[in-house]
């Protein structure tokens, strides 16, 4: 990107770019932290002080930060959802020209990492959206953010390293790893504060929402695809709401490894398996419920084509709607059978 280019369209895009600052109420802060930092200490029978110069006259104190991107000129930020994850806490969005705005939540996505903000205003600069299918390798990007929650909008500039990336994130805290898929691999710097943020082609345009880093590795940052954000804001555009669709099973997806490690028939497929005490294999009332699936049958294929570890079940629903029919080849013990189903919503 040359650079009078590259300095176009920074500030081009700057002045849509918002930085979220999360805040809770100190009572709630104390406690928190008391949960956290006492199973480690002698037991003072004290909570811990937050520092007064932490706390603003309204009695808050800051916990962290973000980004985010104005895409509609009527106050509608795209960003993490990761970083709007606790529910009991203020998020303030502070825009470029310094004015300070409470936020509305529109929507947070069930299954990808992205929220969906609303500020009471209008006439605001915008970030247009590109098209992350047409995304080439070695390609010019920008990436911007709050980074550190200190730096505001900072800029960072690399080429596009890989697509289709896979990564295990905590997407925050008290929330189990959680498998990021499909991602857009960079060496454009993205620090803690700048998720949410744009992730810019040479024509200004949103290609992706940077969304995590490597810590203890170098030149590896990851961003969300911008075009699983388009289909978010159609669908709060024509429903009111994400809709996303769901099949209702908990799998493993199957390779060498583990076919060896669990003596499976097959080295392809889904495993259906409970992964914790306090779920279920197969969701009651979901298609897969109805369609009479069971703990330890392997979902072989979908729509015809085999379900491994560069296509998983989850990477076949992101072509799919609320409604569509799958039909799936399933191995139960010795025997194959086919079963068809009708996506459900996922709430």
């Amino acid at each position: 990107m040359a650079q009078s280019r590259l300095t176009q369209t920074i500030k081009k895009v700057m002045p849509a770019v918002v930085s979220i600052i999360i805040s809770k109420q100190l009572a709630q802060v104390e406690k928190s932290l008391g949960q956290e930092i006492m199973p480690y200490l002698p037991f003072s029978g004290e909570t811990p002080k937050i520092p007064d110069e932490l706390i603003d006259s309204h009695g808050m104190v800051k916990v962290g930060s973000g980004s985010g991107f104005i895409v509609d000129a009527k106050g509608i930020i795209l960003t993490n959802k990761h970083v709007i994850a606790d529910k009991e806490a203020d998020y303030v969005v502070y825009t470029d020209d310094g004015r300070k705005f409470s936020t509305e939540i529109l929507a947070r996505d069930p299954i990808e990492d992205v929220a969906i903000l609303k500020i009471p205003t209008k006439d605001l600069p915008i970030v247009r959206l590109g098209d992350s299918s047409k995304i080439e390798l070695g390609e010019p990007v920008l990436a911007i953010g709050n980074a550190l929650g200190i730096f505001k909008n900072t800029v960072s500039s690399g080429i596009v390293s890989g697509l289709s990336r896979a990564i295990q994130a905590v997407a925050a805290l008290n929330i189990p790893l959680q498998e990021l898929r499909g991602l857009i691999q960079t060496d454009a710097a993205i620090n803690p504060g700048n998720s949410g943020g744009p992730l810019i082609n040479v024509k200004g345009e949103a290609i992706g929402i940077n969304v995590a880093v490597v810590f203890g590795a170098q030149n590896l940052s990851f961003a969300l695809p911008i075009n699983a954000a388009k289909r978010d804001l159609r669908d709060l555009n024509d429903y009111g709401r994400i809709k996303r669709p769901m099949l209702g099973l908990r799998y493993i997806t199957i390779d060498d490894n583990l076919r060896e490690k669990m003596g499976l028939a097959v080295d392809y497929g889904a495993l259906i398996l409970n992964q914790g005490p306090h779920s279920h294999a197969i969701i009651q009332g979901s298609p897969a419920y109805r369609a009479g699936l069971q703990e330890k049958d392997i979902v072989l294929e979908c729509n015809g084509q085999k379900i491994t570890r560069d296509k998983t079940i989850q990477d076949f629903l992101e072509e799919m709607a609320v409604g569509d029919m799958v039909q799936l080849k399933v191995l139960r013990k010795r025997r194959e059978f086919e079963v068809k189903v009708a996506l459900s919503e996922r709430k």
